[in-house]
């Protein structure tokens, strides 16, 4: 009971702080992340070993200096991502158009009109959040996107309205399926951001950066089922506090495909975009916790005690 309320309490301590925060102009959230950057790289050192583990085994031909660059250079991109999506609580539309900038949306556009939804496939880099809500402004799919709830059901409820004050929807991970079902008869974009690191056993494994690396399977799982056509999201930043979004058909027909082929193809796109720009990928997740031999040992486990 106590801790229910100190949670409570700290949130609504909180809540003026964030928003207060969220209504800074840019420059000074800007300002506010360079000051994050010297507690977190410098005095903290923020799963720093995790970092560079990462970066070093994704990139082996590159020297220890150059590692360090982009290290350093992730952590002040980190530190931007957190005050640019405290922003996603109050920014405005023509904010989002100036900082946020769409390629193209003719792809889009043409499943539009044919009442065809879609699915998204990206990955954890750039700003997906102010992507996701970029994407709200155009006249196309209504787009849905896939998430792990948080379990501190206040600040859950805060993330849920973030991401969709501008008319985007969520579909929670282990109901994902049922939603799109019910939301057959809309014309829906669902974004699924599969480079999380899935259940081992039930995976696809490939090579990923110079890794091992089991790949989520949802997303070919349900373009399968539902027929919908894959279209992979690429955000870029090109400088400081500007991204572009740029769409890419990977698969009109993914029905058609072998098991696997989704998942290899939609991950290469990512590991491209990755190499181009590695800085702005989350190089702090573990995304290498778990290993190919453990996890087929153990899948065949189950399978037997079945």
């Amino acid at each position: 009971m106590i801790n229910i309320r100190m949670k409570i309490i700290l949130y609504y301590l909180s809540l003026p702080i964030l928003y207060g925060l969220s209504y800074l102009p840019f420059w000074i959230l800007y300002r506010i992340s360079d000051g994050l950057f010297l507690i977190i790289y410098y005095l903290i050192g923020y799963r720093k070993k995790v970092v560079t583990t990462n970066l070093e085994k994704s990139f082996p031909e590159k020297t220890k200096a150059e590692i360090k660059k982009i290290r350093r250079n992730y952590y002040r991109y980190f530190c931007d991502l957190i005050v640019e999506t405290l922003k996603t609580l109050t920014i405005s539309p023509e904010g989002l158009r100036k900082r946020v900038a769409f390629e193209d949306t003719s792809l889009f556009e043409v499943y539009y009109a044919d009442n065809q939804s879609v699915i998204v496939v990206m990955g954890h880099l750039g700003n997906w959040e102010l992507a996701g809500a970029r994407f709200a402004l155009e006249p196309i799919h209504q787009l849905y996107v896939i998430y792990h709830p948080l379990k501190n059901a206040h600040f859950e409820n805060l993330i849920v309205k973030a991401r969709t004050r501008l008319g985007n929807g969520l579909y929670p991970m282990k109901i994902a399926f049922r939603g799109m079902v019910g939301n057959r008869k809309n014309t829906t974009a669902t974004a699924f951001i599969a480079d999380q690191t899935p259940s081992p056993q039930n995976a696809h494994w490939m090579e990923f950066l110079n890794q091992d690396t089991p790949v989520f399977i949802g997303t070919e799982k349900l373009a399968k089922k539902l027929k919908y056509p894959i279209i992979y999201i690429s955000v870029k930043r090109p400088k400081r506090g500007f991204y572009t979004i740029k769409g890419e058909l990977l698969f009109a027909h993914p029905e058609q495909t072998i098991d696997g082929e989704i998942s290899e193809v939609h991950t290469r796109c990512l590991e491209k975009d990755i190499r181009e720009q590695p800085e702005i990928w989350l190089w702090s997740h573990r995304r290498w916790k778990h290993q190919r031999t453990k996890a087929l040992n153990l899948k065949t486990t189950l399978r037997g005690q079945k």
